[in-house]
């Protein structure tokens, strides 16, 4: 169990790029070194589990961590959820497992769903509309949104630009229209009950993931992907007063490491008061913890 006391912040975007370390380069290797280069990351290999727990508890964070279930749409296999669950349950100390499912899947991956919070501790969702090759309100995700809804754990979705694909030939297959967070209004009121936490700033519609954070009451908005260094003004004038309790700190590593994130936090122009709504108590709070 996470002791709050304990940890200075919660990391709710990391993701669980090799959960035992074994690799079979299925076409994700150029994918994987291109996005590298983007965000101008630092390792000589994509972290494990195990590391990634390693790393987290040496800066003394919790972080919340996932696969990206993208294959029927990108052709690069999944991590299995169970996997990522099990290695998790090893470091529970620092890690909170979140699964991905591609909606695609119906009434099999809501049943997935289900189980997965059953029988496997997972305590939320990752969904990456981009990715995964779906609109958010399109109708075919309703059954899995339904059975996340009914287990009462979050769903995490990308939203804006993303760096995977950026730069390769025709963005790696990847539209970023999917990934307009106005999308998502649609499910956080056809799902009240569902907690969703919009990630990134959404560029290039930050203000329409403002303004649905703002109007729903189930809609949250994680700072991940970015270095705060370029924040745009609007999202730092909102996280310092109307959605004080709705931000979540969020790196995206391994391609963010936290530390770098945490030192161009200290940086920006964040009331004082706020800082630890942002860093720790507001997403505890979402998490349950």
């Amino acid at each position: 169990m996470i002791d709050l006391a304990k940890i200075r912040a919660i990391d709710v975007h990391t993701h669980a790029e090799e959960p035992c370390g074994l690799h079979a380069d299925d076409g994700y290797d150029e994918l994987q070194t291109t996005m590298a280069r983007y965000f101008k990351a630092s390792w000589a290999h994509p972290p494990d589990i195990h590391e990634t727990a390693a790393h987290y508890r040496k800066q003394n964070i919790a972080a919340v961590i996932f696969p990206v279930d993208a294959e029927r749409e990108t052709g690069f296999r999944r991590y299995k959820n169970e996997e990522v669950a099990q290695l998790c349950a090893a470091h529970s100390d620092i890690l909170i497992p979140f699964a991905s499912i591609d909606p695609h899947k119906g009434k099999l991956g809501a049943r997935e769903a289900r189980n997965l919070v059953a029988n496997f501790g997972v305590q939320g969702f990752k969904l990456h509309p981009t990715m995964q090759g779906f609109f958010p309100n399109d109708r075919l995700a309703y059954p899995l949104y339904e059975a996340i809804q009914e287990t009462g754990k979050p769903a995490l979705f990308h939203t804006g630009q993303t760096g995977v694909g950026s730069g390769m030939r025709g963005g790696n297959g990847m539209r970023l229209k999917y990934s307009n967070p106005m999308l998502i209004d649609d499910v956080a009121v056809d799902f009240p009950d569902m907690k969703i936490i919009l990630a990134h700033p959404s560029f290039p519609w930050q203000e329409e993931a403002l303004a649905v954070a703002l109007h729903k009451p189930n809609v949250y908005i994680d700072l991940s992907g970015w270095s705060p260094k370029y924040f745009p003004k609007i999202l730092l004038q909102y996280a310092n007063g109307l959605l004080r309790k709705k931000v979540l700190f969020g790196s995206d590593w391994p391609m963010i490491a936290p530390e770098r994130w945490l030192e161009d936090f200290a940086k920006i122009e964040m009331r004082d008061e706020v800082r630890p709504l942002v860093l720790k108590d507001n997403a505890a709070r979402l998490l349950g913890l």
